[in-house]
Formats: C-alpha cells, sequence, structure tokens
C-alpha cells in the first residue's frame, strides 16, 4: 500500500466508531418515524425487536451499520417506485456505505410483468441513513410517502 493511501486509511479509520455511532442514532430515529406511517407495513432491521433473531444480533453488533429495509404497504409498484422517485435528498443507490443516505426499490430489478404486490419481497424498499441529521431524512421520506397517498 502507498504512503498516502495508508495516511487516508488510518485518517478515515480515526473516525470511524464517531460515524457508526452517528448513522446508528440516525437510524433509530428513522426507524421511530416508520413504524408510525401506514404506507409502512414492516421494517426489518436486527437491532429492531421486531426482528425474529434480534437477541443474535444484540450479542453479536454493537449498533447497526445504517441498512433497513422498509415493506411498503402498497401492492402497486408504480407507488413503490413513486416513492422512491419523489425523494429529494435520499439519492438511488449505486454503492452502499457513504456518508449520504441512499435508497433502491427491490422491484427495480423486477421485471414489470413479474412483479407480485402480493409478495412481500416484492415490496422491499432499503435505506441506508447517512451521516444527515434525521429530521432531514425524515422530512423528506415524509414528503416522498405523501405522493403514494
Amino acid at each position: 500500500i502507498q504512503p498516502f493511501n495508508a495516511w487516508m486509511l488510518i485518517r478515515g479509520l480515526r473516525t470511524l466508531p464517531a460515524r457508526l455511532e452517528r448513522i446508528h442514532h440516525t437510524t433509530e430515529k428513522v426507524i421511530q418515524f416508520l413504524l408510525q406511517r401506514p404506507e409502512v407495513e414492516r421494517i426489518i432491521f436486527p437491532l429492531h425487536p421486531s426482528f425474529p433473531q434480534y437477541e443474535l444480533a444484540k450479542q453479536q453488533m454493537l449498533g447497526g451499520a445504517g441498512l433497513l429495509t422498509m415493506v411498503m404497504a402498497t401492492r402497486e409498484r408504480e407507488n413503490i417506485v413513486r416513492f422512491c422517485e419523489s425523494l429529494q435528498h435520499i439519492m438511488m443507490a449505486v454503492s452502499w456505505g457513504g456518508h449520504e443516505s441512499l435508497v433502491i426499490p427491490k422491484c427495480a430489478g423486477i421485471p414489470k410483468q413479474e412483479f407480485d404486490g402480493n409478495n412481500p419481497e416484492h415490496r422491499y424498499v432499503r435505506l441506508y441513513c447517512g451521516l444527515e441529521e434525521p429530521s432531514y431524512i425524515i422530512n423528506d421520506i415524509n414528503n416522498a410517502l405523501k405522493k403514494i397517498k
């Protein structure tokens, strides 16, 4: 590894615990908001008590990495896509794990003719909570959810 690259790596590792703590805190706030919304049927997140292996996750994980799954209540593919496209600040995901919040609907990888709104997995929307303020992310999600009512 080149000296400059090693220095950049060490510099990033020094702030990693603080960034992960912030992301976990933000994710908890976003989950609290989402659980109150009728447009979201369920949340899948290992460190939430509704997760089937919650106790195991608590033993093995110090905190969440900001990635969660929303199961949208709508059975319409168009509503799921509209929700994701209506987000103004949360961008469509290309690569996970950066500083910005990202989203990707599972139905984006399912041909329209094969989409089954009764299959919860087809209604998954993956959300990565980044380093933004929780209210910034929540407001963006709230405004996008209004587009699918």
